[in-house]
């Protein structure tokens, strides 16, 4: 198994390290110009040794299988990179393509590069052989090419999932106006990209997007701070490195630019170099992913207890303990070539030293978890492949691959099928593109008690997880900005109350918005509405329209003011012609009484009763019964009544004309002229009116369209016109009674009848050509208290134009209710109509 390890020196490198597959294994080492030493690369180079040992030492993992490496420094340069992937294929130390000089250990497969860039060149070679490539650091998403790269896996999230997981996190915490910062390269820019398609899928306004350029320096940093510090938008996504972060963050504290909430990748959450107290006062309360780590029991003793014989034959780990206890082992070529002082003598006895703080500033789980999951990785791949059954295995005809001799697509096939069953890894897996699940840790940045930054995790986000457990967030834990609980708003326009609606603003992002007050019969009952709802038919907005309520009952009921006065009206007013009956009947002899048609009076007065009873079936709720007979009831009550006086105005005429000598009128004076005119008139109505309940019948309706806010209860008479024919045959009939006695109004009886029936129909046509528009004109109860009053208005006309001045002759004056006052002095001619 080989490890490319990325930067263990920093200065060119002549040489490789290999150890064969020896049991146990050990390195051999070969001097190798060194110019500065690297601890994080060394616990990196130590986790692999840690888990092959550790997998050699378990009896019941490849059994009689020992797994051996070699260790090889691209030392950033390309051309490195692909000599140390060609060596390790030819195992030459001069490749030659094509062509491999086969040891007693097959290649199983490389662990590595850490950067992008050379994982790609390696990536290009290692997969027209079909090896297996793990790497523990590439996040380029372009790796995920199985086109190009077909046998290229990993153990860290391409970066495509980290820049989905930001904006989840974005929209977890609901922050809808946010500000990119990304770095001038291919990490920083892809990466934002897929933030800003991610958060603008989601509805969230970019409030904008800086570019860092490295090149520009200052004046950038400068320019960029500015719009930082007066940008509305508290929320701020950062894809960048921290080496190129940190000219911003120098000009951010010089301007004093505090308060934001800074998003961070992976690349920069847990730096060292921007934890310093300078930059505490701006990026305190920072939030972002860190890669993800677990424990790897065993690994601080591993790492720390190494004996003296191991030390001294390990050149990095020789180097790794002059470098942290600043003294040599005394074998005459381990003195640092750096050091121009004489150090102390190297023993045992340091090994206290590295434990406690020391120990936890110098490991760093995150990479060096990845690291050990790959050497996992490739070694439950071989075991799978040990383990195969003939007959059953994968390839042609259930054949299975030899231990001893397998060919590289072979353990490929079993990679890609792989799952990791141990605990450290426990789910982990390769999807179709050979990536891992994303699983980042969620860190914190907050202050300690002296004011310097902590990486503090607060929660997890695991890709794989249902999309409700995606993150796992102790947001108890977060410390914000000055140490604040309370999370900060990231917003263009403050939250709309429940009863408004977000409008938007032309020209301006969706997330900048003002707050439009719902329409009348809408409801918004929570904060940022997009949309108003409407109420259900029945119910109705309260005044703050953040609720629906039942909508108020209305119709002209008994139990309120207006009711309850025409109701009275209704009774008393039916009352007046009752008694005059019962003074007519009593007076019944008398002449004026006989004068005036007798028996049309006695119907007169009971029809006017009924016209004024009739009005109470306007009054109280409107139930079906009563929408079915309150027109007709009053229709043919008052065409009874105009029919009448119709009647009477007739008589007055033919009377008057019977007088004459000689005069054919005579053989019309009788009571069955009477009946006959009254008779046609109310039949034409009551035909009139049941056609109208046959062909279209009026219903109780409940109304919910013309008075905002209340339900009418009404009646619903279905054909317009058929009311407006009854009426219009009433104004017909009343029109031709108010002509006839218009015309007669001159006969020369003292006591003319005509003329008081003209006045009648005149102030009864008034009352309901009034009516028409005053009708039409009002809604609801209103409009059905219209209609009462113009019944009992025009009943009230009829009824003193026609009886007042007869009781005021019978009661006050008796002495004109006399045969010679009504024929008048001089007068012969004497009818008496009965």
């Amino acid at each position: 198994m080989a490890a490319p390890l990325y930067n263990l020196y920093t200065a060119d490198c002549e040489e490789h390290l290999e150890n064969s597959a020896l049991n146990p294994p050990k390195i051999n080492s070969i001097p190798v110009p060194v110019m500065m030493f690297s601890y994080g690369n060394f616990q990196w180079l130590q986790a692999m040794v840690f888990a092959i040992e550790q997998i050699n030492g378990n009896p019941g993992f490849l059994p009689n299988i020992t797994l051996g490496f070699h260790i090889y420094d691209s030392c950033m340069r390309m051309q490195r990179a692909l000599e140390g992937t060609l060596w390790m294929l030819t195992e030459q130390k001069q490749p030659i393509p094509n062509y491999r000089c086969r040891g007693e250990s097959p290649l199983v497969g490389i662990v590595g590069d850490a950067v992008s860039f050379y994982s790609v060149l390696i990536a290009h070679v290692l997969g027209l052989y079909g090896y297996t490539q793990i790497s523990y650091f590439s996040t380029n998403p372009v790796l995920s090419d199985r086109n190009q790269f077909p046998s290229f896996f990993r153990t860290i999230p391409s970066d495509d999932f980290q820049a989905r997981g930001l904006a989840r996190m974005v929209i977890y915490f609901g922050w809808t106006w946010v500000g990119l910062i990304a770095a001038d390269n291919e990490y920083g820019q892809q990466g934002i990209h897929i933030v800003q398609q991610e958060l603008v899928k989601a509805g969230i306004c970019i409030a904008f997007s800086e570019t860092v350029i490295k090149n520009e320096g200052i004046p950038n940093a400068r320019y960029i701070a500015k719009v930082i510090k007066h940008s509305t938008a508290n929320a701020i996504v950062i894809f960048s490195s921290e080496i190129i972060l940190s000219p911003l963050m120098d000009e951010l504290v010089q301007q004093n630019a505090t308060g934001k909430i800074w998003i961070a990748t992976e690349s920069w959450s847990t730096s060292s170099l921007l934890s310093a107290e300078k930059y505490s006062s701006i990026l305190s309360g920072a939030i972002g992913f860190a890669i993800h780590s677990e424990d790897m029991p065993g690994f601080k003793e591993y790492l720390t207890v190494s004996p003296p014989a191991i030390i001294t034959q390990d050149i990095f780990m020789k180097e790794f303990w002059e470098r942290v206890f600043n003294c040599a082992w005394l074998d005459g070529e381990s003195v640092p070539a750096s050091r121009n002082d004489t150090p102390k003598a190297c023993s045992w006895h340091e090994k206290r030293a590295i434990h406690g703080s020391f120990y936890n500033e110098l490991i760093n789980p995150r990479v060096t978890y990845n690291i050990y999951s790959a050497v996992y990785a490739l070694a439950l791949a071989l075991q799978d492949l040990h383990s195969c059954m003939p007959g059953r295995g994968p390839f042609q005809q259930g054949t299975c691959a030899n231990i001893l001799d397998f060919k590289p697509w072979q353990l490929l096939h079993y990679v890609k099928r792989m799952r990791f069953p141990h605990a450290s890894t426990r789910g982990q897996f390769f999807d179709s593109e050979g990536n891992p699940p994303a699983r980042y840790d969620i860190v914190n940045w907050q202050q300690d008690g002296a004011g310097a930054l902590m990486h503090v995790k607060v929660g997890l986000y695991d890709s794989s997880a249902p999309a409700v457990q995606t993150f796992t967030i102790r947001n108890s834990a977060i410390r914000w900005a000055a140490g604040s609980t309370q999370m900060p708003a990231s917003k263009c326009s403050p939250s709309c109350p429940p009863g408004t609606r977000m409008a938007a603003i032309q020209g301006k992002p969706l997330c900048c918005f003002e707050c439009a007050i719902c329409p009348q019969a809408e409801i918004s009952n929570q904060s940022d509405s997009i949309d108003c709802s409407t109420c259900l038919w029945n119910m109705w907005p309260n005044e703050r329209q953040d609720q629906c309520i039942p909508k108020t009952t209305e119709f002209l009921s008994y139990e309120e003011t207006l009711g309850v006065t025409l109701a009275s009206a209704s009774i008393f007013s039916s009352m007046i012609p009752v008694a005059i009956l019962g003074l007519f009947f009593h007076y019944r002899n008398t002449p004026i009484v006989r004068a005036n048609n007798r028996s049309l009076s006695y119907l007169l007065l009971l029809s006017l009763t009924l016209c004024f009873l009739c009005s109470l079936a306007f009054i109280g709720y409107p139930t079906p019964e009563k929408c079915l007979l309150r027109q007709a009831a009053f229709g043919i009550t008052f065409a009874l009544c105009v029919s009448c006086i119709l009647a009477k105005t007739i008589m007055v005429v033919i009377a008057f004309n019977a007088t004459k000598p000689n005069s054919d009128m005579r053989r019309w004076v009788g009571p069955k002229m009477s009946y006959m005119v009254i008779s046609v008139g109310t039949f034409i109505q009551v035909i009139l009116c049941f056609s109208w309940l046959i062909h279209s019948t009026p219903f109780s309706e409940y109304n919910t369209h013309t008075h905002p806010g209340k339900i009418i209860v009404e009646c619903n008479e279905k054909s317009p016109i058929a009311f407006w024919c009854m009426l219009g045959y009433l104004g017909v009939l009343a029109t031709i009674s108010f002509i006839v006695a218009f015309l007669a109004r001159k006969l020369p009886d003292n006591f003319n009848e005509a003329q008081f029936i003209t006045f009648s129909m005149l102030a009864f046509l008034s009352v309901w050509i009034s009516f028409i528009p005053a009708y039409l004109s009002t809604k609801g109860k209103y409009m059905v208290a219209m209609e009462t009053f113009a019944i009992l208005t025009s009943g009230s006309a009829l009824l003193c134009c026609i009886f007042l001045p007869k009781c005021y002759i019978i009661l006050l004056r008796p002495e004109m209710n006399s045969r010679e006052h009504l024929m008048g002095r001089g007068k012969s001619h004497t009818i008496d109509i009965q």
